[in-house]
């Protein structure tokens, strides 16, 4: 039977990776998809520059439009990241019927309807496994291995480089910008860490699996995102005193009236595996109905721990190049014409559970006026610690976990803690969930 040809557009970190891993698996790989699969052409911004993997028998080219006009390539790779090239170039592919893999979440998280679209249109594929959570097989365990179950909810560290700032932070009582440094370092976090630090970059990988989870359209702009970069040593601390840990979690959970989906700060209980889920590993907990909780856990980055990814998708589309296209397993799990208009919550709707931390003048009668506003605001107290006031400070730090209580009540509730004057500062807030419903 003919090969099929790939095109691969970028050969960094995953392109050389994928590169590595089709020719050292070549004959694992023809055994599964039924094929024998070969690398056409491949574009890089720099033809002279040293790669990780062999390109001695790759035709190459400083011109990513060659790749997806070429006639003879099947199947084009995306992996040079970004929305704006790549959306134009995936979209020149689907033009020209090729199928399409990649591995780039921003592009699939914020054009990826109209990409799933044209693709439709055309009767190709777009995958999209290595988008999310790198090696591990989420998107595939959500698409298909759970498609008997209504999907309850999800939780997911998804972002290794915040998952390693917060396990130093714990283990080696670091503050932020310290084990941002390292991180930085390391290479797990770029010069500009804002994507990693302020959750955009575990937005739209949690947009990409509310949507397979849940059967709706992709919405990146209304995921709630909050980072980490407030998180105090103090914070990290009294949740280890209280039996919790903080880990920077992308959550998404089907409520009667909508969807949650929002990435920040979280406290969960040390006891659950996800808090034990350290440094650069991503794992993701899902509940369904049928099935209850099962958790996925891997590398979330890397040349091969993505490249697994990025060519399993390619063996999955040599598979199905002779199926109808109305037979294949659709692109966000539920049929294109059977998607939920559920809306997505506001914030202010979200219900769950805090982690308050202020500091109150070290006199009678403070915390009484505290905790009564909290209880005008319908909200019930589960623990409070009072520490010792520094030496020569008059102010103590109060530290109350919360019963769940609707968000726009904790936001007047606090608004009105800090209006009293013996409230120093403002109030921190850091949202906890128990994961166990």
């Amino acid at each position: 039977m003919k090969p099929v040809n790939l095109g691969i557009l970028g050969l960094g970190t995953v392109g050389g990776g994928t590169v590595n891993v089709l020719s050292r698996n070549a004959h694992e790989i023809t055994r599964r998809a039924g094929r024998d699969i070969r690398i056409l052409q491949a574009a890089a911004r720099d033809l002279g520059r040293q790669r990780i993997c062999d390109t001695s028998n790759i035709d190459l080219t400083e011109d990513p439009h060659a790749v997806v006009d070429n006639p003879d390539i099947d199947v084009v790779i995306e992996l040079i990241g970004g929305d704006t090239l790549a959306k134009e170039l995936v979209l020149r592919a689907l033009d020209n019927g090729k199928h399409v893999v990649t591995a780039n979440k921003a592009l699939i998280a914020v054009h990826g309807n109209e990409i799933f679209a044209k693709a439709s249109d055309k009767g190709v594929i777009v995958a999209f496994e290595a988008a999310v959570a790198g090696g591990i097989p989420i998107i595939k365990a959500l698409r298909e291995g759970l498609s008997g179950n209504q999907i309850e909810w999800l939780a997911g560290i998804i972002n290794g480089t915040g998952n390693y700032i917060l396990t130093g932070m714990r283990d080696r009582g670091a503050d932020f910008e310290t084990m941002l440094a390292q991180a930085q370092q390391l290479g797990y976090a770029e010069a500009d860490p804002a994507f990693d630090v302020e959750g955009v970059d575990a937005a739209h990988k949690l947009t990409i699996l509310a949507a397979i989870a849940f059967g709706i359209p992709l919405q990146f702009d209304k995921c709630y995102q909050e980072g980490i970069t407030q998180i105090t040593q103090d914070d990290v601390v009294y949740a280890e005193e209280l039996g919790y840990r903080i880990k920077h979690l992308g959550i998404a959970k089907r409520r009667e009236r909508g969807i949650e989906l929002r990435v920040h700060p979280t406290l969960i209980p040390e006891r659950r595996l996800i808090a034990n889920v350290d440094d650069v590993m991503n794992a993701v907990l899902v509940k369904g109905d049928a099935v209850g909780s099962t958790l996925y856990y891997g590398a979330g980055a890397g040349a091969d721990a993505t490249a697994s990814a990025v060519v399993a998708d390619i063996v999955d589309v040599v598979r199905v190049l002779t199926v109808d296209p109305e037979n294949r397993v659709p692109h966000l799990a539920f049929q294109a014409d059977a998607l939920s208009n559920l809306p997505i919550l506001p914030m202010e709707e979200v219900e769950t559970a805090y982690y308050l931390r202020m500091h109150a003048v070290d006199r009678p009668g403070v915390l009484a006026d505290t905790t009564r506003i909290l209880a005008d605001h319908g909200i019930s107290i589960e623990a409070i610690i009072q520490k010792k006031a520094s030496p020569g400070s008059e102010q103590v730090p109060v530290i109350m976990l919360t019963h769940r209580t609707v968000e726009g009540n904790m936001n007047q509730a606090i608004a009105a803690i800090e209006s009293l004057e013996s409230i120093q500062g403002s109030v921190k807030r850091i949202r906890l969930e128990h994961l166990n419903r």
